[in-house]
């Protein structure tokens, strides 16, 4: 499975930004896909996931009303729509995704950066 991130860019605080995540390959054992997100210094953090199959959505508390994960699977591609950002929601954001034999991969990641 093939991931590739686009969408991220500057945004001023309070603004949107949406997120997509494209997967090519063996789409079809993909049974989650997350988004998670690292700024400098600090660990990757998990932010949301979404089960493919009937599009049950999870959220970290930080991101918890904010953002809105979402996929289309005729595209299979996973959305991150990011709303009143904060400056800190900066950082690269990766998505994820599970495959049915539980092996997982990780696209290269784009760059969201959130002037205040």
């Amino acid at each position: 499975v093939q991931l590739v991130e686009s969408g991220g860019g500057l945004v001023q605080t309070g603004g949107s930004l949406t997120l997509s995540c494209t997967a090519s390959g063996s789409t079809l054992r993909i049974t989650t896909m997350d988004w998670y997100r690292q700024a400098p210094g600090i660990e990757r953090e998990w932010v949301a996931s979404i089960i493919i199959v009937d599009g049950t959505p999870r959220y970290a508390d930080s991101v918890k009303g904010r953002f809105s994960i979402s996929r289309d699977n005729a595209k299979n591609t996973m959305y991150l729509q990011m709303n009143s950002v904060k400056p800190e929601d900066t950082a690269v954001y990766y998505c994820n995704a599970l495959l049915d034999d539980l092996t997982d991969y990780w696209g290269q990641g784009t760059q969201v950066t959130v002037s205040s």
